[in-house]
């Protein structure tokens, strides 16, 4: 029998979970070391989601896939993160998750990380975020071309000068 839990978000409000929707971070997050059991959060159709903390219902992570912003990314792990989830069969019992940073006031300077993604272990559910061995990749990559940005800020400018008159 499979019992729900709940925990009241500031960002979802009521969140209700199972036992094989936590997610456990032996080590935390990096600035989030005492935050163990996590759960992915938000709409299903997003590519952009959340990873909630079950420990403080106030800390919630933006999160995608890091193929989201680059198809041919590759991240070189090292074996002795893999080892720390828990038995590891094939490539398919492994997950990769960015975190987004979001800025507030200027969402087209969106960025992902994917210099340190965090690896899950979809079978053990025991997750870390790592350091890739991948030099090139950048702890903020953009989401959007610049081409996209400038776009973006200038219909943000043309709307907030329409809002003023």
């Amino acid at each position: 029998m499979t019992h729900t839990y709940s925990i009241n978000t500031t960002r979802f409000g009521e969140l209700f979970y199972n036992e094989e929707d936590i997610i456990v971070f032996p080590r935390g997050i990096p600035g989030f070391e005492r935050n163990h059991k996590w759960a992915i959060a938000g709409d299903e159709d997003s590519i952009i989601k959340w990873l909630q903390s079950l420990d403080d219902a106030e800390l919630a992570l933006p999160i995608t896939t890091p193929d989201i912003v680059m198809l041919e990314y590759n991240a070189r792990i090292p074996d002795d993160e893999i080892e720390l989830l828990g038995e590891v069969q094939s490539n398919e019992d492994l997950a990769l998750l960015s975190v987004v940073s979001i800025p507030p006031a200027a969402p087209w300077d969106m960025t992902v990380n994917l210099r340190a993604p965090i690896l899950v272990n979809v079978k053990t559910r025991r997750a870390a975020q790592i350091i890739v061995l991948n030099e090139d990749y950048h702890l903020r990559h953009p989401v959007f071309s610049e081409a996209a940005r400038t776009e973006m800020k200038e219909n943000a400018r043309k709307s907030h000068e329409a809002e003023q008159c």
